[in-house]
């Protein structure tokens, strides 16, 4: 079972039980409690489940919260029923607001990993032109670029290779994609390709220097798009500095 179906599961227990578990602590306090009050905690049961879950738990621990609210802290208790209108339209307004509110948690925990992601892709790309910037040999900014590729694009390794074409590895493209290209036959990946490497081509100035060969875990689904694009860029990074460093050889 990979980590992200963990936890998705996970995700979706606690949307389940963590409303029944918050209802069943406010059976004592019921009667003290008004319905207004006690519905505000289920919501926030829900925002809770939602920061850290997904669309799905939001919505499931919506659902859940109303339908414990029903249960335990509404009249007849312990049954799915509500005899008083009033807490009928609190029952009602608990589900719709818990959706609502669910779905923005989970909207907003979207929108700042994204930006946390994307301020590592830029610090990575930055930190591999500081290294050109001040001089650094281009096997150094090679190995730099090798070691960020292994956590960028989530690998259990990965080489360099100079100067070299052998055999036909599938390729991550400049678009982000990946092809494997035989004769006329060309196949596109969505997931890694297994027991086999990828390689990503390191060109600088129209000249070929090398490939990265990237060694994926086997099976998994392909980084984000933009992971990709970044990877892509940080070759063309480490393919300037060595077509640099060739032309002030020739010189």
């Amino acid at each position: 079972m990979s980590g992200f179906r963990f936890h998705d599961r996970a995700a979706l227990f606690a949307a389940l039980m963590a409303p029944f578990l918050v209802a069943l602590a406010l059976v004592p306090f019921r009667t003290a409690l008004s319905a207004t009050n006690e519905a505000l905690i289920m919501v926030v049961t829900v925002v809770a489940v939602a920061t850290s879950g997904t669309r799905a738990a939001g919505a499931l621990a919506a659902l859940s919260a109303a339908a414990w609210y029903d249960f335990f802290l509404t009249k007849p208790y312990r049954q799915f029923t509500i005899s008083d209108r009033d807490e009928i339209q609190t029952a009602v307004l608990l589900l719709v607001v818990g959706l609502i509110v669910g779905q923005l948690a989970v909207r907003a925990r979207t929108l700042h990993s994204a930006v946390v992601t994307d301020a590592a892709h830029l610090s990575s790309l930055r930190a591999a032109a500081r290294l050109a910037e001040d001089g650094a040999s281009p096997d150094a900014v090679v190995e730099h670029v090798r070691r960020e590729l292994v956590g960028l694009l989530r690998l259990r390794g990965c080489r360099f290779e100079y100067g070299t074409l052998m055999g036909h590895r599938p390729r991550l493209e400049h678009d982000g994609s990946l092809w494997l290209r035989h004769g006329d036959r060309i196949t596109e990946y969505t997931v890694w390709p297994p027991d086999v490497e990828t390689e990503l081509r390191v060109v600088g100035g129209g000249h070929y220097y090398g490939r990265f060969l990237l060694d994926p875990f086997p099976g998994r689904p392909l980084p984000p798009e933009e992971a990709r694009l970044v990877a892509v860029s940080m070759a063309a990074q480490a393919g300037a500095a060595l077509d640099t460093a060739d032309l002030s050889h020739q010189a």
